[in-house]
């Protein structure tokens, strides 16, 4: 698949989305991904998952694991694909982790899957807990990398699209200083 496939899709089932956003990790963007938009539709999910997973067809991997909630979908068609098994890590008291009883393996192979990577911060944090818990995590994959290759996750990197849209702290955010709502398209629209 073709990163310029992986946008069309975003495009044509309205996941991209251009304004003033607030995005989790508390910066400012002028353009939001919305992946559940794409996502609800199970074809294009595991189109976008079957093409993650071809990279890492002769690598052994035994476990994928997503951060909740928005790696969850395509970290499981993911696994899917694989032949592998799933988890999802969730953060506890501020921490991420893995809670519903969910273990892994000593030097179980895997890989953590994100839905779209902006900063790393909650795939690193994915990582951390999987390594905590005595996984071997070998690698990790998007759909979007958004940080156009900058973001560093500790382990090799992979996205089926790459993007570079500037994400900015509040207090140097253009559109704040102008008086515009910001928008935090993951509470429905909410205007923050």
């Amino acid at each position: 698949m073709e990163p310029e496939q992986v946008i069309e899709q975003f495009r044509t089932t309205g996941a991209l989305l251009e304004g003033h956003f607030q995005l989790s990790s508390g910066l400012h963007s002028t353009v939001y991904l919305q992946c559940a938009l794409v996502l609800q539709f199970p074809d294009k999910a595991e189109s976008f998952a079957r093409a993650i997973a071809e990279s890492y067809l002769d690598q052994g991997i035994e476990l994928v694991a997503s951060p909740a909630i928005g790696g969850i979908v395509i970290g499981h068609e993911v696994a899917r694909a694989l032949g592998a098994r799933f988890v999802w890590t969730e953060r506890d008291a501020g921490q991420m982790t893995l809670r519903r009883g969910f273990t892994v393996s000593p030097e179980e192979k895997t890989l953590v899957v994100e839905d779209v990577i902006t900063t790393g911060g909650s795939t690193r944090e994915t990582i951390e807990a999987l390594t905590r818990a005595g996984a071997n995590v070998v690698a990790a994959a998007s759909i979007i990398d958004r940080s156009g290759g900058t973001a560093d996750v500790g382990v090799p990197l992979s996205a089926l699209a790459s993007l570079r849209v500037l994400s900015v702290d509040p207090s140097a955010c253009d559109a704040c200083q102008s008086g515009e709502a910001v928008v935090k398209p993951g509470s429905r629209g909410q205007k923050v």
